[in-house]
């Protein structure tokens, strides 16, 4: 009997979700089967960690599983568990809400593509919602483990508007999902058809699964019912590898990071010595939604002596492989270890350095073994990567090596160039890993620095992430070369720079003293120094940074953060090669004078920064200019 009735809209998010759910995930319908079952199974590990500090939870019963039936009559199909359980606070907050931060951003990001919404909702994680993928109405009746049998729940819905919650009277502890089951999804009231799913959807389980299944004698006549287990319920990371099939390393992947997409790779091991554990570790093929979320939570399952300790446990990833999924079971830690425990703990540094090592290992291995499947990994994690050097040091060399940029060398954005492959195509006599920031590909590639590098056919790594200036007062070397910028005013190519042409540069300078002297009085204090360049072919001017000073990137950087930047003051650099230059020093009129110089320097700082304090001033400029 129910008492205490109330009728409860979902949050709007639900209901969003729920109809996008249901069309997009239809043709893979059969996966709300795999979702109940690993959300059981998740309840039984709860239910395991809590008993271990409360013994009283498990009520006498510490047999865990999860058992399913079906009623042909009434189109049923119900999913029990005796786990963890729910009180009526949590069946609203669980069942009623998404508790993901930027969830209202995600849902709006989905279209009307159906594949691609498919795709980003299977990220999601979908859970207990996938129900009301084959049902019209669901009912849950949950208790929590430890509370009296009059502290039941009953939740309701037919996966619209709203629900319906009331209290009830529920002897066992757990949960008891009961599908009504549309017209057309009868298939799934077939033992056969739910014995097939659960063999593949569920057979790595560590909980036994039951089915209540028909007995027949042996002439065939049906007899009776019984449970029946229907599933290894072995956890699958305490197997041998050698008896672990691919498509069940891939399932077991889903149930625990609840992605519908297959990984990328992933690498079993078991370890015994010094320290005594077992890591199963999963690259996903696809980044998830909120992978730059600040709240997005991410790190391993932990498993101390296969008991379930915690979800999520950051403590084993540093942050720039926050993309790993998979598991720990470690026979080191003690079973009551919490998070603050894990903070300071010395197995825990030496499992953090040993996993995040098996990790890089992993992905060297597949750039070696496979670069079209490593490029699709870049291009979906690189990003991340990317913070490796800054958070790393140990690691940093392993971590360069697995980096991958645009070069001129490409005539394409795609970031597919290593380090390595650099260095293979340097001139004789080049010393430095020459690159370029730049707020896109596009500016980068068309940067005025890279005139003479395109001259002498001297290849330069294209920068464009925001992130890559930050990264690379990190990674200040390469297995010996300097990485250094083409944008600074101190540029020496050293043995790559021709003696002969440098000779009639000198001359050439000499030669332009005078109009050298002329643009440092009227410029003043507004630009670092005045000097003549010999690197541009197609350019006038460029202005550039002194060695010491911020880039103009890493103060753009700087800004976005919204930290005061200090004022960048810039090298003001003419090609006395050009045109425009020659007859700007020509010009004896100085106002006439004052407008070219002010027209080139303020072209220069344009193609520098992307912006200009005064874009007015510097277009009445050109018109005045190109009118007289």
């Amino acid at each position: 009997m129910s008492q205490n009735q109330e009728t409860r809209g979902f949050q709007s998010e639900v209901k969003q979700l729920l109809q996008l759910m249901i069309h997009s995930l239809y043709s893979n319908k059969e996966i709300f089967l795999r979702e109940l079952i690993s959300n059981a199974s998740d309840a039984a590990d709860k239910l395991r960690f809590k008993a271990l500090s409360n013994p009283e939870l498990y009520e006498g019963d510490g047999d865990l599983k999860v058992r399913i039936s079906f009623d042909e009559q009434k189109g049923t199909l119900t999913v029990s568990d005796n786990g963890i359980g729910m009180t009526r606070a949590q069946a609203i907050d669980h069942l009623g809400t998404i508790a993901k931060s930027g969830t209202k951003e995600f849902l709006s990001s989905l279209g009307s593509d159906q594949a691609k919404d498919s795709q980003l909702i299977g990220q999601f994680g979908v859970g207990f919602y996938s129900a009301f993928i084959v049902a019209d109405k669901v009912t849950v009746k949950s208790r929590a483990a430890g509370e009296s049998a009059d502290k039941g729940v009953l939740w309701e819905s037919a996966g619209e508007g709203d629900y319906s919650v009331a209290d009830i009277e529920k002897k066992e502890r757990g949960t008891e999902i009961t599908l009504h089951l549309r017209e057309d999804e009868k298939e799934f009231l077939n033992e056969w058809r739910l014995r097939e799913i659960i063999g593949k959807y569920s057979d790595h389980i560590g909980l036994p699964v039951e089915i209540l299944a028909k007995e027949y004698d042996e002439e065939g006549k049906e007899t009776g019912i019984k449970w029946e287990k229907i599933n290894k319920a072995q956890a699958l990371w305490t197997r041998a590898k050698n008896e672990i099939s691919d498509e069940e390393y891939k399932e077991f992947y889903k149930h625990l990071s609840h992605d519908f997409a297959d990984p990328l790779l992933w690498a079993h091991n078991k370890v015994e010595g010094n320290q005594e554990y077992t890591s199963l570790l999963y690259v996903p093929s696809k980044a998830p939604w909120d992978l730059f979320n600040r709240e997005h939570k991410h790190g391993l399952k932990l498993y101390v002596q296969r008991v379930f300790i915690m979800d999520d446990a950051e403590q084993f990833m540093p942050n720039y492989l926050r993309f790993m999924r998979g598991l720990i079971d470690s026979n080191d830690l003690p079973l009551n270890v919490s998070r603050e425990i894990l903070q300071d703990n010395k197995v825990t540094a030496a499992l953090r350095k040993a996993l995040s090592k098996r990790s890089l290992q992993m992905l060297e291995k597949l750039a070696e073994d496979d670069g079209e499947k490593y490029q699709q990994f870049w291009n979906e994690f690189g990003l991340v990567l990317k913070e490796g050097p800054a958070e790393d040091f140990a690691n940093k060399e392993n971590i360069a090596k697995l980096l991958r940029f645009a070069s001129t060398h490409n005539d394409s954005s795609v970031q597919n160039v290593s380090l390595q492959d650099y260095m293979g195509r340097m001139k004789e006599g080049q010393k430095a890993i020459y690159y370029i920031t730049a707020d896109s590909y596009v500016a980068a590639k068309n940067s005025p620095h890279l005139e003479l590098f395109n001259k002498k056919g001297i290849e330069v790594l294209l920068l464009s992430d925001r992130i890559d200036e930050w990264m690379l007062s990190y990674l200040t070397e390469f297995e010996e070369k300097p990485l250094q910028t083409i944008s600074k005013a101190d540029l020496d190519l050293g043995e790559l720079a021709d003696k002969e042409e440098e000779e009639n540069q000198k001359q050439q300078d000499k030669a332009f003293e005078s109009f050298v002297e002329r643009v440092k009085t009227l410029l003043g204090e507004r630009v670092k120094e005045v000097r003549l360049t010999h690197r541009l072919t197609d350019t006038p001017a460029i202005v550039s940074t002194a060695d010491d000073q911020m880039t103009t990137q890493m103060a753009k950087l700087f800004a976005a953060a919204g930290q005061s930047v200090p004022e960048v003051k810039y090298t003001f650099e003419l090609n006395p090669e050009h045109p425009l230059v020659k007859k700007a020093a020509d010009i004896s009129d100085e106002q006439v004078f004052a407008d070219w110089i002010e027209l080139l320097l303020e072209q220069a700082m344009l193609a520098e920064r992307g912006s200009l304090e005064n874009p007015t001033a510097f277009i009445k400029r050109i018109n005045s200019l190109l009118a007289g």
